[in-house]
């Protein structure tokens, strides 16, 4: 499987980075091709204290370990094989979205590889989610979440659940994360699934 990540400068790098490195782990998955805005760079330095920028770029820092899998290419590269539906991957993630990018992406105004590369995979027929990072949301931001959920696209919002009693950050981003890898079919141990005997749920008879 090749799957395409995105990172827009809404606040939420922790979701990224964390699905980068299960990406990375999982042996399904043989590429990731990697699109980082300029926003977002500065978003993994704000949050994350990550420093890197499309010239100067190591998966390592990004990731914590070396990858072949994961691929970086610029924002503005509409050379790279993503940008093109002759290139076949199964499907796109924005993680996190912000909402300027998830209305490009609405109008269909391919400004930038990111926006591209989410207009290939709807026209398509892949997946799109779009893990957007805002609250609360305007009538313009729900009438772009139709907009993209009617051409066949997924929002995603990043709003952990609680029913799991996550005790520390990381059990919250897993749960976005676990959530994202379930749209894409992927197996993976991430996170606490409803339910689940052996993960502490209660069955009564």
């Amino acid at each position: 499987m090749e799957i395409s990540v995105g990172i827009a400068g809404a606040s939420g790098a922790a979701y990224a980075v964390r699905l980068l490195q299960v990406l990375n782990s999982i042996g399904d998955v043989s590429k990731v091709h990697l699109v980082i805005s300029t926003n977002g760079f500065t978003l993994l330095k704000q949050e994350m204290s990550i420093s890197l920028s499309s010239k100067n770029f190591k998966i390592e820092q990004l990731i914590g370990e070396k990858s072949r899998k994961i691929r970086l290419y610029e924002i503005m590269d509409f050379y790279s094989p993503i940008a093109s539906g002759s290139y076949p991957t199964d499907g796109m993630v924005i993680i996190p979205c912000s909402t300027g990018t998830l209305g490009s992406i609405a109008a269909g105004t391919s400004t930038n590889l990111m926006h591209r590369g989410a207009e290939v995979v709807l026209k398509e027929r892949k997946k799109l989610v779009l893990v957007l990072r805002e609250t609360p949301l305007s009538e313009i931001h729900l009438e772009n979440c139709l907009r993209v959920t009617r051409a066949g696209g997924v929002i995603l919002p990043a709003s952990p659940g609680f029913y799991h009693r996550p005790t520390e950050i990381q059990n919250l981003i897993d749960f976005v994360v676990a959530r994202v890898l379930d749209q894409f079919g992927l197996p993976h141990n991430v996170g606490r699934r409803w339910g689940r005997e052996d993960q502490g749920s209660k069955i009564k008879d």
